[in-house]
């Protein structure tokens, strides 16, 4: 890996100088002169994190995993957007889990110590002043704000800090025998440290692929203060949704896209930003389960799938869908598909509790939308027949599970096992969605006409407790007649900025 500065390479107006881009000006030696005097320095007011205790705790978890290795754990770079403009940097998971960092290229080495590991955070420091790259560079102060120092850093995440032009060196040393390396986030890294000669598990050396799977594996169970995030992010969610209700007129048509905006202003203002692409599905939209095109209009008469969730400022997010009937009272065969999918959630969140299998939520909310299915004149075969696993036909109209994992990613434990996800079971601190839905396409000739493009999924947030589930998102409304008394409460109280 190398790691270009600004410092390496001449500075005078016509050389170039790292994250300057093409169009940028050529400098007399003048004006480059001045602009390097006259700076008065000033530390940041930084303290320790609340969280940092937490941070550390996971390291020590980590580390008590794979005692006498080093782990290397980077957050990744920024991503080109389009040409020289570059998507907001948002920190990989695991290494923000691990040190509350947000900042672009740092890298997590946790090097063996004999009783346990050092925990280093190689980072870009502060933009120098003997240097050009302070006001020139697209990393410099005067272009991103200005940035902390190692001692800062380190004051704040509770954290030993190096430099990150250090990093190069200290990955040469590694053995790769007894090194394992998060990898396909930060390329660099990849190639600096070679791949150990063994087994290889989806595509990537076994031993890399383990630490993936512990990391995914600590992140199952939320402490206190990850429950507190997930909450906050959640409430903020509720505002969301509040939001774009008190703006969703009843008697004409609004694009899906407004409706996108006005959840997206309250998820930047309250938290990060969304927790991912907002699915905001109206009519017929509604039934495709990734609809994030958006493109679409409301219509009076017809109900509007909203599938979104803020991510807060550490980074945990909200996932939750609810469905509206536009012109604010669900019709009767509306009702009907509603109250099917709403009593398959409740069935699936009344069985959640240590010891419950994953498998058997999903199995008890699937036969709850088999059983519906059934009363609609739809399933070819009886529900048990169409329960059997080697039929299953039911899931034409039901398409996806009842939910997953969540935490600081939406789709939150991925690399972990199946023994102890799909396959597993749930325990006390787990925060996972319940979501079960029923999908009728327009194209559909099995399903009756007045069916064909209704599109119904209710989702919430919930966190397993020792006696039972805690629904973390009850404050939106659920039942039926619930969510027309809401929306209706919602538009009498009319649009508000978030503050």
């Amino acid at each position: 890996m190398s790691e270009k500065r600004a410092g390496d390479q001449p500075t005078g107006g016509t050389e170039p100088v790292d994250g300057t881009e093409s169009h940028d000006p050529d400098f007399p030696e003048a004006f480059l002169s001045f602009m390097r005097q006259g700076w008065r320095d000033t530390a940041l007011p930084v303290g320790p994190r609340v969280e940092v205790p937490n941070h550390a705790k996971r390291r020590a978890a980590l580390s008590a995993a794979f005692p006498g290795e080093t782990l290397v754990i980077p957050t990744g770079e920024e991503k080109v957007r389009a040409n020289d403009t570059e998507y907001r940097f948002r920190p990989g998971s695991d290494f923000a889990y691990l040190t509350g960092d947000h900042d672009p290229d740092g890298v997590l080495v946790l090097r063996p110590n004999g009783s346990g590991h050092d925990a280093t955070l190689y980072t870009r420091p502060r933009s120098s002043r003997e240097t050009d790259e302070f006001f020139r560079s697209r990393h410099g102060e005067l272009w991103v704000g200005r940035r902390q120092t190692l001692a800062e850093k380190s004051t704040e995440l509770g954290l030993p800090t190096a430099d990150l032009t250090e990093l190069d060196a200290a990955l040469a040393e590694l053995a790769p025998g007894r090194t394992r390396v998060l990898r396909g986030f930060d390329a660099r890294v990849d190639s600096a440290v070679r791949p150990y000669d063994g087994p290889r598990e989806e595509g990537q050396p076994a031993r890399d692929r383990e630490l993936a799977i512990a990391i995914s594996e600590a992140k199952l169970i939320k402490d206190e203060w990850e429950i507190a995030q997930l909450q906050d992010a959640i409430d903020a969610t509720v505002r969301g949704f509040e939001d774009v209700a008190r703006v969703l007129p009843a008697d004409r048509a609004v694009s899906e896209r407004l409706l996108e905006g006005i959840f997206a202003l309250r998820a930047r203002h309250d938290g990060n930003d969304v927790g991912y692409g907002s699915i905001v599905g109206a009519g017929e939209h509604a039934t495709i389960l990734h609809w994030v095109h958006n493109h679409g209009v409301t219509r009076p008469g017809e109900l509007l799938l909203m599938d979104m969730g803020v991510e807060n400022r550490n980074l945990y997010t909200a996932d939750v869908t609810r469905v509206l009937p536009v012109d604010g009272r669900f019709t009767p065969l509306q009702r009907q598909v509603y109250d099917i999918v709403y009593a398959s959630q409740q069935a699936g969140i009344d069985l959640i509790r240590p010891g419950v299998q994953f498998k058997d939520v999903q199995l008890t909310c699937m036969r709850v939308l088999a059983e519906g299915l059934r009363d609609l004149g739809l399933l070819p075969v009886s529900v048990d027949e169409a329960m059997d696993e080697k039929s299953t036909v039911y899931r034409r109209w039901t398409l996806h599970g009842f939910g997953h994992m969540l935490g600081i990613d939406v789709h939150d434990c991925a690399n972990a096992r199946k023994e102890t996800y799909r396959d597993g079971a749930l325990g006390e601190g787990y925060v996972l969605t319940v979501e079960p839905g029923l999908y009728f396409q327009p194209e559909d000739e099995l399903v009756p006409e007045e069916l064909h493009g209704i599109g119904i999924r209710i989702e919430d947030d919930v966190l397993v407790t020792a006696t039972g589930a805690v629904n973390l998102s009850a404050g939106l409304p659920r039942r039926a007649d619930e969510v027309e008394t809401w929306l209706a409460e919602q538009r009498e109280a009319g649009p508000r900025l978030p503050g």
